[in-house]
């Protein structure tokens, strides 16, 4: 990315959620950056806690104040060419291409992350996307966070990126995730209808709220296990953290999502760093032909992982 010469700060405040946890891996949460980059800014010095330089290994206590020093760009950020292997083509021909995107990749570059990027990959494979819009956001119709892994369609072509667009729009795409939720939600398939905001206290997260945009969530049980339950979820809409912030606000946050709420204790004891939620199966019509296609995606390693662990009979908290 090309950044300007001036600085700016940014001041964050340490919620409940990441109170005790490291200063990296609470940065990188804050921000939607990787730990890495976290402990970057870090062990640059830019990141002070009353007036004081904070190390990566330095705890964060509630309501402390974090100011970030951050320098902005002066234009909108590049593409740059970066393969990431764990990155899957399931998919692709003259139109559109599907890909299994790993947890840490983003899914277009943005302020504030330097990490690997969906378009970034793609170039350096040598794959074309559509040219309309700004170059960080070509061909890309829909996004899965940072710490999301799953399946994920861009666009091509041109016509095949208006076609899908408004196959989004129209809510004509299923999206089917696959999380793990911690206890066990009552009644155990439902509908979440509840609209989502920007929070007015931390920029980097959403809230509940009812001036905020429609979202729609349904949700079944899969398997119940100890201390969670194992959920299939179907999106009609598609917000920021939508899935994240719906099952906070029903009393179920993700596990190994500390940002809405999850017990650190349980993500550790499963050596999870990231939220357990997977972009499991994506069904849509192919945006040229019409044909209806459906793709699929295993679970990755740490998932796999960490699921085996609370299957194991003598799993204890």
């Amino acid at each position: 990315m090309k950044w300007a010469a001036r600085l700016a700060s940014k001041y964050l405040p340490v919620p409940d959620s990441l109170s005790g946890e490291r200063a990296d891996a609470a940065l990188a949460k804050m921000l939607g950056i990787s730990r890495s980059q976290a402990a970057d800014l870090l062990a640059e010095g830019a990141v002070t806690r009353a007036g004081k330089t904070l190390g990566k290994s330095d705890r964060l206590e509630l309501d402390q104040i974090i100011e970030v020093e951050l320098v902005e760009r002066s234009t909108e950020p590049e593409v740059i060419a970066q393969d990431v292997a764990e990155l899957k083509v399931v998919f692709q021909d003259e139109h559109m291409i599907v890909i299994d995107k790993p947890a840490g990749v983003v899914s277009h570059p943005s302020l504030g992350f330097d990490g690997p990027s969906v378009p970034g990959v793609l170039l350096a494979r040598g794959i074309q996307l559509a040219t309309s819009g700004a170059q960080e956001r070509q061909g890309i119709v829909q996004r899965l966070d940072v710490g999301t892994s799953g399946l994920m369609v861009l666009a091509k072509g041109e016509r095949a990126y208006s076609v899908l667009k408004q196959a989004f729009r129209d809510r004509t795409v299923k999206k089917t995730y696959h999380a793990l939720a911690q206890g066990h939600p009552d009644p155990a398939q439902g509908t979440i209808d509840t609209p989502i905001a920007r929070s007015t206290k931390h920029d980097y997260k959403f809230t509940i709220s009812a001036d905020g945009k429609n979202a729609v969530t349904h949700y079944k049980t899969i398997e119940l296990l100890p201390s969670a339950a194992l959920m299939e979820i179907g999106l009609e809409t598609g917000r920021t953290h939508q899935i994240r912030v719906h099952f906070a606000h029903f009393r179920h946050p993700l596990v190994g999502d500390p940002l809405y709420g999850s017990d650190p204790k349980l993500a550790a004891a499963l050596k999870l760093d990231r939220q357990w939620l997977h972009a499991h199966k994506l069904a849509f019509a192919h945006p040229i032909s019409g044909d209806w296609v459906e793709f699929v995606s295993e679970y990755p390693q740490e998932l796999k992982l960490a699921l085996d662990r609370l299957r194991d009979v003598d799993f204890r908290l």
